[in-house]
């Protein structure tokens, strides 16, 4: 049965129809989600320019205005907060202190959730499903409610204001998380790999040493930038486990001091967070590159 010339050409006219629609709702679909995408970006990004614009104003000025109103009156442009935060006197032993405590606190608890993780993904031993279910529980406990009954062990250890003290608050603390995070990657792992190399000879140690922390770079790159941005912004844990004492006293501590007990001088408290989000932001984009691929392990599986 042969086609007219004319059917023809209205089917190709429909076709064409259709295929530019299709690209029409593409097109749209696409403008949407970027017109979304930039607005989430321009609300969470908003407070941080607030602030940004407020750590170089003076007091009295953020005192009577908002921050917002330098876009359409003059704007005083003032580096005093940023030389109040830098020139405190104790905060250079402060910055020290808090690497001191965010080192040992984010190494720590990786070297054990990495021996840890490798033990549940891979070994055979009496009550793993039941340690790993323990693990599990334990994310969802919130810390607070150990603060007091650890803190009354640390009295009888006199670990009350000492550095082991809070390394093994933190360690603690994080354990949960990091095994977690580090099975979901480990147990990704192909089947294939782990039995040649079992059929190469190689002991559990030897097999954890040289295949399984070599592949898990992204999923401890991921942790050691959760971890470290959580006790280096630590403030609570600080207080309790450390204490008042000036010589063992964090960053956030320190700034807490310069705003003053009534919050009088948080024009101060602007300059300091960008002060201490430097050594942050070094690590994050140190390690920025392993971050997604850390937090995607496991979430797709083939």
């Amino acid at each position: 049965m042969s086609v007219s010339p004319k059917t023809e050409s209205m089917t190709v006219a429909s076709q064409s129809r259709t295929g530019e629609r299709a690209s029409l709702r593409d097109i749209l679909s696409s403008t949407a989600v970027r017109v979304v995408v930039l607005t989430l970006c321009f609300l969470w990004s908003l407070p941080t320019v607030g602030l940004l614009i407020s750590s170089f104003r003076p007091a009295a000025a953020i005192n009577e205005s908002g921050w917002w109103t330098v876009f359409y009156t003059p704007f005083s442009f003032t580096l005093d907060n940023y030389q109040a935060v830098l020139t405190a006197e104790g905060m250079g032993d402060a910055f020290l202190n808090s690497l001191i405590v965010t080192i040992p606190a984010v190494v720590i608890p990786i070297t054990i959730a990495a021996f840890a993780a490798y033990a549940f993904a891979w070994l055979q031993f009496p009550g793993r499903d039941i340690f790993f279910a323990t693990v599990v529980i334990l994310m969802v406990v919130p810390l607070h409610t150990a603060l007091v009954p650890i803190l009354r062990m640390y009295t009888g250890l006199n670990l009350n204001g000492t550095f082991l003290g809070i390394w093994l608050a933190h360690t603690g603390f994080g354990l949960p998380l990091a095994i977690y995070l580090l099975y979901g990657y480990i147990v990704t792992i192909p089947k294939e790999m782990m039995e040649a190399v079992v059929v190469d000879g190689a002991t559990p140690f030897t097999t954890f040493t040289r295949m399984i922390l070599p592949l898990s770079i992204p999923a401890i790159a991921s942790f050691t930038i959760f971890q470290f941005l959580w006790v280096w912004n630590d403030l609570l844990v600080a207080l309790v486990f450390l204490g008042t004492n000036d010589e063992v006293a964090v960053v956030t501590r320190q700034l807490t001091e310069l705003v003053g007990s009534k919050g009088q001088n948080w024009e101060v408290l602007t300059a300091g967070a960008f002060v201490t989000m430097f050594v942050p932001l070094v690590v994050f984009f140190a390690l920025q590159r392993y971050f997604v691929r850390g937090m995607m392990a496991g979430s797709v599986k083939g």
